[in-house]
């Protein structure tokens, strides 16, 4: 279901949350926007002042005046505990959009996904449903340069369907990655996994390694690695898929993608030229799907990424943690079904 477009020249846009993800990678953005009104809401009136007077947004101080001013979207930036209560006090209110940071909720945080989050955010997004609210997620990911790129050319050249694939990711990436499985090879049917005894990492990083064999709905195989071990200015992801006619192989934030087709002599490598890094291109990610999330809205289209895309990640880490737990595989839409 799709919200209806949006014939006014002007877009009200709340923002709940005055941290650094609001600050650093959406409101920037915003603020630079024609014919957006900007509205700010957190738990801390100071740094909401604070950001509202950085980037010119009204200041908001509850969920409910904030739907009184009647917004057309509301983005809940804030930490992923907060993300379903956030939410849900927004549905009582008939809030018509609603645009969450990912994961689409991880009480424990992100390195801690757990399957009461999973069916937490499910019951969520049931209730957006029965309201009428459109829920939109932000795997921003999707969005940079050489993954738009690598989405194109394996249509152009007839790459087929995906065979194997294999992703070794830090917990920072995780989600996302987990998104990107998805988004070149489709639903996944089977996961059987393995935890690690050791924790890396620190503060909301700190995780015991995970280490997972996977089916795909189409046929595929794959693995996958979580942890916080590797140091955070070293590549974050190592990714390699296997298509029926050729391989690519991509790394860290939009950094390099090298193809390999079997109609070719030589692969191909694209990678950053030296005055640009990994962080000029992870800024351009969000503006690209902003971008493309507003251009929807105002044509009423579906959000690019939805609160769908978003549960079906949260699927995957649920029934990756309940097979490390158990020790036995676990299929995934029978266990942790998505219907809702």
């Amino acid at each position: 279901m799709s919200a209806n477009s949006i014939t006014s020249s002007v877009i009200r846009v709340g923002i709940v949350g005055a941290g650094n993800v609001a600050r650093n990678n959406y409101l920037p953005w915003l603020s630079r926007q024609e014919g957006m009104e900007l509205y700010c809401y957190s738990r801390t009136p100071a740094k909401t002042e604070a950001v509202a007077a950085q980037f010119g947004a009204c200041v908001v101080t509850s969920p409910a005046d904030l739907a009184a001013v009647k917004p057309d979207v509301v983005f809940i930036l804030t930490n992923e505990a907060g993300h379903v209560p956030v939410a849900e006090a927004l549905l009582q209110y008939g809030v018509k959009r609603l645009f969450i940071e990912k994961p689409l909720q991880a009480e424990n945080g992100q390195a801690d996904v757990t399957e009461t989050d999973f069916f937490t955010a499910r019951e969520m997004l049931r209730k957006a449903q029965q309201c009428g609210t459109e829920v939109a997620m932000n795997f921003n990911y999707r969005f940079f340069t050489q993954n738009g790129r690598l989405q194109q050319l394996i249509r152009e050249r007839n790459f087929g369907k995906l065979q194997q694939s294999s992703w070794n990711v830090h917990y920072a990436c995780w989600s996302h990655c987990i998104d990107l499985l998805r988004y070149f090879g489709g639903a996944v049917h089977m996961v059987s996994a393995l935890q690690g005894m050791h924790t890396f990492g620190s503060g909301d990083m700190a995780g015991k390694d995970v280490a997972a064999a996977f089916t795909l709905n189409n046929g595929a195989v794959g693995t996958i690695i979580g942890t916080s071990a590797p140091a955070f200015q070293l590549p974050l992801y190592h990714a390699t898929l296997n298509f029926e006619h050729g391989t690519a192989v991509f790394s860290d934030l939009d950094s390099q993608l090298t193809l390999y087709h079997e109609d070719s002599h030589f692969g191909e490598t694209s990678f950053l030229i030296p005055d640009k890094s990994r962080w000029i291109q992870y800024a351009a990610s969000f503006e690209n799907s902003l971008t493309a999330y507003f251009h929807a809205v105002r044509n009423g289209e579906p959000p690019p990424v939805s609160g769908q895309d978003g549960l079906a990640e949260l699927q995957f880490e649920a029934a990756l943690r309940r097979s490390a737990a158990t020790g036995k595989p676990v299929e995934i839409e029978k266990e942790f079904p998505l219907d809702i």
